[in-house]
């Protein structure tokens, strides 16, 4: 197995680090758009009530298993559960790679229309669409996409202290300016109140619809980085003297109030620079699904915005930076991931590396090439994660919950002991939650995205792609989980 020789220098070099893992574009174009689309103020409050029997307790696993372990997603798992089950290890670490497949090319986008905004191309242009479309049509993505790669491999080649640390200390805190900056301005326009009014006013009627509760849970599972293993991977390089309760508090609260910064921007802008059209615009979906509420829709409302071309070419220029920073911290992440499970089955860090970018160049080439495909990839392995967090659950489970809890969290430098209840929730909330969230997204795809192919395979959103892709991935990792575990636990690293 792999040896740490590298840990980051402070709590506030780590806790930055992880909250770079936690805020990604999900904070600003996923989050807005569902909480218009779930009933504003009435959103947030299942939001928070998921932050803490979803996203807070399986936080505090990842840091209690890498932080313990010393091992990436494979090996801490093994070590946890038990060698028979490493596979699960081995499909977390894939889940996350295969969402780092095309979040590089989501990263290379929001490159491209920083470029944009800088040059005064997206105050200048009249078709917004039509520039999105003819972007994405061609062979520019991939370009974007091997920039995106090259720059998230250049970070982890300096290493833990010097690449991943010293990056997300000056990207996160920028991030935040240029968030605080935006959400100042936003504000100030005129109808702004009516936007924060919206965001922050609840209604008792959408408050009891469970769909809201589903949506606040999803997006808790996305959005804050709980199950995909990506902490789990930095706490590997944890300094010994670490409150892992207080570490993960800091990270849950840290990335929502990235959203709602995010959203006080948005909200704020559109009620005041596109009164009635905006809000629907919103709600109705039609333009704005990830991508068009990001590439379309906030581009054209800086065209709206009072001051000028110049203004508007400023505040279109510093959006699309911080989205670029929040996608790069992000994507650093999931290269880290890959890197340390390679590391730890006994390639030499440069070497997994190296492997780690090539397969990113490749597997995320159709992704740039094809919006569908990568609609496919964000709809299996977006889904994919649910079951990640039920592995890690599981894990924690098969070793002894209560154990887990004495012994790994409330281990060393922990201030703020964690009481039995993390025992009930990480035993019995947990995979509750998995199986709802599973059987929902199940339900929609059957109902809503494709109700006379749910079933097929080769269909974007269907249940069939779901069920094929994560099925031959299982059983490869089943059938190779012994000599998978056995280079993980047995073979050392080279070098």
């Amino acid at each position: 197995m792999s040896e740490n020789k590298e840990f980051f220098t402070s709590r506030w070099g780590m806790i930055l680090s992880v909250i770079g893992i936690a805020v990604g574009t999900g904070n600003i174009w996923r989050f807005s758009r569902i909480v218009a689309q779930n009933g504003g103020g009435s959103f947030l409050i299942p939001w928070v009530i998921f932050l803490f029997i979803w996203s807070i307790p399986l936080i505090i696993a990842e840091f209690a298993i890498g932080k313990s372990t010393r091992m990436g997603t494979v090996g801490g798992i093994a070590r946890l559960a038990g060698e028979r089950f490493g596979w699960m290890g081995a499909f977390v670490g894939f889940v996350s790679t295969a969402i780092m497949f095309y979040y590089a090319v989501v990263t290379g986008w929001c490159i491209k229309y920083l470029i944009n905004a800088f040059s005064g191309t997206l105050v200048t242009t009249e078709d917004h669409i039509a520039l999105w479309e003819s972007f994405t049509g061609g062979m520019e993505p991939s370009l974007y996409h091997i920039l995106a790669v090259g720059l998230g491999a250049f970070v982890i080649y300096k290493g833990v202290v010097k690449g991943i640390e010293r990056t997300n200390r000056i990207l996160i805190p920028s991030l935040l300016f240029i968030l605080l900056t935006l959400a100042v301005r936003a504000v100030t326009l005129p109808g702004a109140m009516d936007g924060i009014a919206y965001l922050f006013t609840p209604n008792l009627d959408t408050l009891l619809d469970y769909k809201v509760w589903l949506s606040a849970l999803t997006q808790n599972a996305w959005d804050t980085g709980a199950g995909w293993g990506l902490i789990l991977t930095y706490a590997c390089y944890a300094r010994q003297k670490e409150d892992i309760p207080l570490n993960a508090a800091l990270t849950g609260f840290g990335n929502n109030s990235v959203s709602l910064l995010a959203g006080i921007t948005i909200f704020s802008t559109v009620f005041a620079l596109a009164p009635g059209e905006g809000i629907t615009e919103l709600i109705s979906g039609r333009g704005s699904t990830n991508t068009g509420l990001a590439f379309i829709f906030i581009p054209q409302l800086f065209t709206k915005m009072p001051g000028g071309p110049a203004v508007q070419t400023f505040f279109s220029t510093i959006f699309f930076l911080g989205l670029t920073f929040a996608a790069i911290t992000s994507l650093i992440s999931m290269i880290e991931l890959a890197v340390r499970v390679f590391s730890d089955m006994g390639l030499q860090r440069r070497r997994a590396l190296a492997l780690t970018v090539v397969l990113a160049l490749l597997f995320g080439i159709p992704s740039a090439l094809s919006l569908t495909f990568l609609n496919n990839q964000d709809w299996v392995w977006g889904v994919g994660l649910m079951i990640s967090g039920g592995f890690i659950s599981f894990a924690v489970i098969k070793h002894g919950a209560d154990k887990f809890r004495r012994e790994a969290v409330n281990a060393e430098g922990t201030d703020i002991r964690v009481g039995r209840w993390y025992n009930i929730v990480i035993t019995w909330l947990i995979p509750v939650q998995v199986v709802v969230l599973i059987a929902w997204w199940f339900f929609v795809a059957m109902t809503e995205f494709d109700v006379e192919g749910w079933w097929n395979p080769f269909h974007a959103y269907s249940v069939g792609t779901c069920l094929l892709q994560w099925g031959v991935i299982m059983v490869l990792f089943i059938i190779f989980n012994r000599i998978i575990v056995g280079r993980v636990f047995r073979r050392p690293q080279e070098g």
